[in-house]
């Protein structure tokens, strides 16, 4: 079984190839049992004159769809985070999916940190971008989430595309410093790893660099992340087929393609 993370979903009337119809079809295609769904962040929501909370709408749009599972995102602009942390919870939903540039906060700041804390009381995973996304650097400093770690040792999390070209090291440290963590941790998301635009991809990360990761973090801490709909399907293909050809064991590549997200999501 392939389970994935990593989806973003949206309304058809915000991006119609993004919609759970398309998702459906794109797992169908590339041969994915499961995959966890973000909720779109609400200022897409607000911007499409939606009058909706895009959390509320997510739960509705696969309610009853049992190979799709729900993440949240929170609205820093609306006040009351720890409120809204339990009310994604509340809706079932197994995480969140946080994005320090495109929502513009630090990642060791106050906001933040309120958020990670109610996370981690309720058991929710948290799945991070991790890299560059044109914004300021010295806010989502890759290393910063060490601070994460450091401060909230219960709370479980990834670092998708491991940092990409530029900050890969960094989130490798980050993973190693804190491999000792029994009770929380902080994991590699392998969404968007491949060489998918030619020399200089800014998100490529060589099969060494893959096997480095596992070598030195162990076979549990990887999950595989499909980036949806910004992915082709030619491409989640061959992420596939790459992983599988890796130079680890058999047991690990199955980890990584589901196992490790079924029980880091499903399992006390």
């Amino acid at each position: 079984m392939i389970f994935a993370n990593h989806a973003h979903v949206f309304p058809e009337e915000i991006k119609p190839e993004g919609s759970v119809d398309s998702l459906m079809r794109f797992l169908d295609e590339c041969e994915i049992d499961k995959a966890v769904a973000f909720a779109t962040f609400q200022d897409r929501f607000n911007e499409s004159g939606m009058n909706q909370n895009s959390n509320e709408w997510l739960a509705k749009a696969i309610k009853g769809n049992d190979r799709l599972v729900g993440f949240g995102v929170v609205d820093f602009e609306s006040g009351d985070l720890k409120g809204q942390v339990e009310r994604i919870a509340d809706l079932g939903f197994k995480g969140l999916k946080m994005h320090p540039p495109y929502q513009e906060f630090v990642i060791d700041g106050p906001e933040a940190f309120e958020v990670y804390e109610k996370a981690a009381e309720l058991g929710l995973f948290i799945s991070f971008h991790c890299g560059m996304h044109w914004h300021r650097l010295r806010d989502n400093n890759v290393l910063l989430f060490d601070e994460v770690a450091w401060n909230f040792p219960k709370l479980r999390f990834s670092l998708e595309h491991i940092g990409g070209y530029h900050f890969f090291r960094d989130a490798l440290a980050v993973m190693c410093n804190n491999s000792r963590n029994k009770e929380g941790g902080v994991y590699a998301g392998f969404t968007s790893v491949s060489n998918r635009k030619g020399k200089g991809d800014v998100w490529a990360l060589t099969d060494e660099e893959l096997e480095t990761v596992i070598y030195q973090t162990g076979e549990d801490k990887s999950i595989f992340g499909i980036d949806f709909p910004y992915s082709k399907p030619e491409h989640i293909k061959y992420d596939i087929q790459r992983i599988k050809q890796l130079d680890i064991s058999e047991e690990c590549k199955e980890k990584i393609l589901g196992k490790t997200l079924e029980k880091l999501l499903f399992e006390k």
